[in-house]
């Protein structure tokens, strides 16, 4: 992902898609946001996990992201650890939103199936899959 910040920081292509840090950090290198997106991350876990333990941690990102929305400041010294070292001397880390939130509701299926005739519409990929 910070391949595309740095086609756009070499001025190699015209406009480049970023999200999250690689926005934050090309917002604060002064370039602009053309169009705005959004995104859905949804949650995988390998068979035969014990749903407790999937709890458990679900849980935990729940309260990691309860602190998160109470006090950023206090964590956004840790993007640090996610930016190449070429551009941390060219950004404020201070100045960062608090990122992006993990929303916990359910992908239902008519929202899947909103999802696929959005995506089948516009002809972004040769072969639609059947609805679910």
């Amino acid at each position: 992902m910070w391949a595309r910040v740095d086609v756009g920081v070499d001025r190699d292509t015209p406009a480049t898609s970023v999200w999250g840090l690689t926005f934050q950090v090309l917002e604060q290198l002064g370039f602009r946001k053309v169009v705005d997106t959004s995104f859905m991350i949804g949650f995988m876990f390998p068979a035969g996990v014990d749903p407790a333990d999937v709890e458990k941690y679900m849980n935990g990102m729940k309260r990691a992201q309860m602190d998160l929305d109470f006090e950023p400041e206090r964590y956004k010294s840790y993007y640090l650890n996610e930016i190449p070292d070429r551009y941390k001397a060219k950004v404020d880390v201070r100045r960062f939103s608090p990122g992006e939130r993990i929303v916990f509701l359910p992908y239902t299926d008519d929202v899947r199936n909103k999802t696929q005739a959005w995506i089948d519409e516009r002809g972004l990929f040769e072969e639609t899959l059947p609805a679910a």
